[in-house]
């Protein structure tokens, strides 16, 4: 069933309320997916430097690594270490070195995210317990994207968690399933596209960041979607400025969608949204079936 939680702050004055708003919202959905939780958060940007959120088992000493992958990234690495994840900031030129030396390093080590504005975290676990591990409601950003999963495609495994990234800045959040996601597989990784997981989720996010490399915006590569996959789908999908809704002609599955001078929200139901700020006097509405709704800060 799974559930899905987004929110895109047009009033910057909010960005501190950012995280705690988003994990109350994920915290509501808890029982639409209690096998396991994530989010990505779009925080302030530093320039020049890229920011990496990596994954490893618990007790992993995220600062000596950090200190292992310095002749990498040319200078000292700055890590945010938040449990079992990591944030390291890296010159962004040097992205392929450091990933080059962590996986030489440290193998067992995950990224799970690229961005230079995103963080993303996820594990198993109950929705609220995975929001308070990663301290989601001290988060600031312009927006962020939610997902509490009930497994069907895949196993419950933190590999199995949204949200998906598969190209800088760029994640997903998904509730339905699609049929031919094995299909669309094959053909990415014919255009050198990697699925890392057997998720159908990661498909459709690897696709989107192929259309997106062929020169698409969001907006169409969302329209593109609608033509190459099936099934039943809702995607909530995140960019560096942007925050895009889509769902499948069909659209069985809930969402709504808030709008206030200060904001636009998602969730999979209208409770997800009760506690935001003047929620009493949004504009609130079901998206339609095969409809790209998009904003972008940039735009």
């Amino acid at each position: 069933m799974c559930g899905i939680v987004g929110l895109f702050l047009k009033d910057e004055a909010l960005a501190p309320e950012l995280g705690s708003m988003l994990s109350t919202m994920l915290g509501v959905m808890c029982d639409r997916g209690p096998d396991s939780a994530g989010f990505a958060v779009y925080g302030n940007r530093q320039d020049g430097r890229l920011k990496l959120t990596l994954r490893g088992p618990e007790g992993t000493d995220f600062a000596a690594l950090a200190k292992t992958l310095e002749v990498a990234a040319g200078g000292p690495v700055a890590v945010a270490p938040r449990a079992t994840h990591a944030v390291i900031a890296i010159p962004a030129d040097r992205e392929e070195a450091v990933r080059a030396a962590l996986a030489a390093a440290a193998p067992h080590i995950a990224v799970v995210g690229a961005g230079t504005r995103m963080e993303l975290y996820k594990e198993v676990g109950l929705p609220s317990e995975v929001a308070r591990r990663f301290h989601l409601e001290t988060m600031t950003g312009s927006h962020g994207i939610g997902h509490t999963r009930m497994a069907t495609e895949s196993a419950v495994t933190t590999d199995g968690a949204h949200p998906f990234s598969t190209g800088i800045d760029q994640c997903l959040v998904h509730n339905g399933s699609l049929s031919n996601h094995r299909t669309i597989r094959r053909r990415l990784e014919k255009e050198g596209i990697p699925v890392a997981t057997d998720n159908d989720s990661e498909v459709a996010a690897a696709y989107l960041t192929y259309r997106m490399g062929e020169g698409a915006s969001l907006g169409q590569a969302l329209e593109a979607s609608l033509k190459d996959l099936d099934g039943f789908y809702t995607f909530v999908v995140g960019t560096e400025s942007g925050f895009g809704v889509l769902r499948d002609p069909i659209a069985c599955k809930p969402a709504v969608m808030a709008e206030t001078d200060r904001y636009v929200a998602f969730g999979s139901e209208y409770r997800a949204l009760v506690d935001l700020p003047g929620i009493e006097d949004a504009k609130v509405w079901e998206p339609e079936p095969a409809k790209v709704y998009f904003w972008d800060r940039a735009a």
